[in-house]
């Protein structure tokens, strides 16, 4: 959810989601360039005000609308790291098949190639975020034994981008870009190639 220093009246968690859903609803029928801040307003049934106490502009009010929807991503405990990972690839490809998480994240993506300030808050509100599923999945699998702990913080971090970029990478490409099926055959044999790879990784000096 976004960040706020104001002070005040307690914020209404029932107000912030029927927000960022008009927000979702909006950027479906409106598109990006032709959204505003009153339109949401009106769609969620609040004071324009209202927007303004939560978020500066509407980029920062379609990350969050966006960033709630991933939020709703867990890996399931499937009992392998195969599964795992298959399991995930699966439910992150139904979230981009709905037509709000598609229109919204590239919409998104769009706009922060020429805004800095939105391409920053993508990364900590999306991105960094959803590195979560990454270290429960890796966490994981050193307690089954399916791979070795790593001594290094830093070489940890480096090997949780790397799998977060794979993963989000080739499924976003898939979905949006190539506009082909991520169907349970896609994605075991995506995911048995992500987890050979990981082995060498592992392997690796």
């Amino acid at each position: 959810m976004p960040q706020h220093t104001r002070t005040g009246r307690p914020r209404s968690v029932a107000a912030d989601a029927a927000i960022l859903q008009a927000t979702r609803a909006a950027l479906v029928e409106l598109g990006w360039s032709k959204l505003t801040m009153g339109d949401v307003a009106a769609r969620a049934g609040v004071a324009k005000t209202t927007l303004y106490r939560r978020w500066t502009n509407k980029n920062e009010m379609v990350v969050d609308a966006v960033a709630v929807l991933f939020d709703e991503l867990e890996l399931p405990d499937r009992g392998s790291l195969l599964a795992d990972v298959e399991g995930v690839v699966l439910q992150f490809a139904a979230l981009l098949n709905r037509p709000e998480a598609k229109t919204a994240l590239m919409a998104v993506v769009a706009e922060s190639t020429r805004d800095d300030a939105l391409r920053e808050r993508v990364r900590s509100a999306l991105v960094d975020r959803q590195k979560r599923l990454v270290v429960t999945g890796r966490e994981r699998a050193q307690a089954r034994g399916e791979l070795p702990y790593e001594d290094d913080p830093c070489e940890t971090s480096r090997t949780t981008d790397l799998i977060f970029d794979v993963v989000a990478g080739a499924v976003v490409h898939r979905a949006l870009v190539s506009a082909e099926p991520v169907d349970e055959e896609w994605a075991r044999r995506f995911t048995r190639l992500l987890v050979s790879g990981l082995g060498s990784l592992q392997d690796s000096p």
